[in-house]
């Protein structure tokens, strides 16, 4: 089973024009991308995800803002990961627990490794323990 880590999308430009970051499939991302979605204007007082999946692979960006990440993978071991730099993402695997908290203003966007299909998610936590311990 692979682990929550984080990659580093190149920074293209400078300071006087801006930048641009680029995630091309199988060079820096693990995965062919099927689904792109992204979140925005959640109060920071909401804890988001609350979710595992079956099958589905992401990558998590914090395009604007901050936003915390804490994944459990199946074993138990829990990580937390700090999103702030749109040059920076959270590859999260199949099989990991993962909750998202966001500061004001913070957009999120997800590239999926699948098309959206209810079955794939695990919503329950006593069901993902089950599932995987």
């Amino acid at each position: 089973m692979h682990k929550p880590y984080l990659i580093e999308f190149p920074a293209i430009g400078a300071p006087d024009v801006g930048y641009l970051s680029v995630a091309e499939n199988h060079r820096l991302l693990p995965f062919e991308v099927k689904r792109v979605f992204w979140t925005y204007d959640t109060p920071e007082s909401i804890v988001r995800g609350r979710h595992a999946h079956h099958q589905t692979e992401q990558v998590i960006v914090a395009v604007a803002g901050r936003i915390l990440v804490t994944t459990e993978q199946a074993d138990g071991e829990v990580a937390v990961f700090v999103l702030e730099k749109p040059t920076s993402g959270l590859y999260v695997p199949p099989q990991v627990w993962h909750t998202m908290q966001y500061s004001l203003a913070a957009v999120q966007m997800v590239l999926a490794s699948t098309g959206y299909d209810e079955k794939d998610y695990i919503r329950d936590y006593s069901e993902f323990r089950a599932t995987w311990r």
